[in-house]
Formats: C-alpha cells, structure tokens, sequence
C-alpha cells in the first residue's frame, strides 16, 4: 500500500472513530447530511479565499478540510447503507473517464469548440439517465434544457448557469445592445415601482435588474460573481483605508458630513 494510500485510509478511520456510537465525538454523532452541508459550503468558499490570496499553505489546509467533508458524508452515508466513500471515488472516476472520451478513448475534437460541444452531450445524456432512473412510476416530464442546476448556487452563479444553458438552445441575444436596453427597460420598472411604494414589486424588478446585469457580463466574458466578489474587496479595502485617515484625525466616521467622507474617498481611491 503506498504512503497516499495509507493516509486517505487514516482519514477514513478518524472519521470512523468520530462517528463511534460509544466513543465517538458527541457532536459528530449529532450530525446529519443537512447540518454539515452548510459546512462544506463554507469550505469550498475557504478554499476559493486561498487561492484568490495566492497562500499555498492555506490552499492545502483549505483543502483539507474540504476532503474531510466529502469523508463525513460518505461516512454517514455508509452507516445508513447508502453509499461509500469509495463509491464516491469511484463514481467520479467513471464519469472523468465518460466525459473525456479523446483522452480515454478514441474520439477525436478538431478545436476546443467541438470538444466544449460534445463535452455539453456528454452531460445531457447523463442528466436524461439520472432523471430517467428517478422517474419509475412517476407522471411524464418534459425534459428541459435547464435540468440538473443547483437550486441552491449563489444566485449570480446560477443565474449565469440558467442563461448559458438557454443560450446553448438558442435562446439569447445574438449581440450585447440589446442587454443594454434590456437594462434600461428593467430600471424603469424599478423605478416605478419605487415611485409606487410597492414593496414586493420593487424586490421583483430589482431581481430583474441584477438578472439582466448577470446577463451583460455574460456578454462581456466576464465572470459576474469573480466580478462583484473583487467589488466588494475593492470596497472593503477603500473603506478601510478611509477609517485610518479618519482615525488618523483623531475622529469617528460618523462624526464627519457627507462632503469630508467623499474627499476622503477620493483621496483612498488614489491610494487602493
């Protein structure tokens, strides 16, 4: 058995130990797959952090712990007879090998373009398999061409996932201005409904408004969740360093008007 081996199999074993009836860890034990999915979501968030920071060290931890929380799913799965942490290994590696039929296999793709084409068939023959071996006995549905997207996603991420599937199919815009309008036409409604003092209405076309917006970076290649995420530490970073000259003044932020918080802003602007 080789050093690698041996470590995932003493990992296997701590989270045996964990989950112990009689001597494991209480609040392990307490666990389920709903309580820890928070959790592994965290993770992923902690591991993408370190990479964003370029800290080798934290993307190893990161992932560490990341792997620890697809061994805790497997091993609650396993005491409930489900499935296996090597079932999980093993279902990845099949679909790895499924999906990469011109490296496995001998398909061949003349550009990035056929292989994104096939990669994409690939994926829809497996949702149609996954949906027709849980739909035995169930009414008929029909398929749609936004099967299989995680209800619970960031909502920028999702909504991003939603529109390039409905493009694949051919609905979307073949050129951005019509986007642009799009934009217009959604913060009008906003702002009627603002003028109107409907509550519900306005958080309506204010999701129309972020959707659309989704949809512009989308057109412009850009990543809208990458985008707002570097934003919002732009943000933080601006905000910060207006605290320090604050500080450095011997004041509070809200002690100053409007007028010296934005000098001071522009002033951070030049300095972030």
């Amino acid at each position: 058995m080789s050093v690698k081996r041996e470590s995932l199999q003493e990992l296997l074993d701590v989270m045996r130990r964990l989950r112990d009836p009689e001597t494991g860890c209480a609040w392990d034990l307490q666990q389920n797959f709903r309580s820890i999915a928070p959790f592994t979501i965290e993770e992923a968030y902690e591991v993408a952090d370190a990479i964003e920071r370029n800290d080798t060290d934290d993307i190893k931890d990161e992932l560490g712990d990341l792997l620890f929380q697809v061994v805790f799913h497997s091993q609650m799965a396993s005491e409930a007879d489900l499935f296996s942490f090597d079932d999980v290994a093993q279902g990845i590696v099949e679909k790895m090998i499924r999906r990469h039929p011109h490296v496995f296999g001998q398909a061949v793709y003349a550009n990035e373009a056929e292989l994104k084409v096939a990669w994409e068939a690939i994926k829809s023959e497996e949702r149609a398999s996954k949906k027709g071996n849980t739909d035995h006995g169930a009414s008929e549905v029909q398929p749609s061409a936004l099967d299989g997207i995680a209800s619970n996603l960031p909502a920028l991420k999702r909504a991003d996932k939603v529109q390039k599937r409905a493009a694949r199919v051919g609905f979307d815009w073949p050129e951005i201005k019509p986007v642009w309008d799009k934009i217009e036409e959604e913060l009008a409604e906003l702002q009627e409904a603002l003028a109107q003092g409907d509550h519900a209405a306005v958080e309506d076309e204010l999701g129309d408004v972020l959707f659309t917006v989704v949809n512009l970076a989308r057109h412009c290649s850009v990543d809208s969740e990458s985008a707002l995420q570097r934003a919002s530490l732009k943000f933080e970073s601006r905000f910060r360093c207006v605290e320090t000259l604050v500080a450095d003044q011997h004041l509070t932020l809200d002690s100053m008007d409007l007028n010296e918080l934005d000098r001071l802003w522009r002033q951070a602007k030049k300095k972030v």
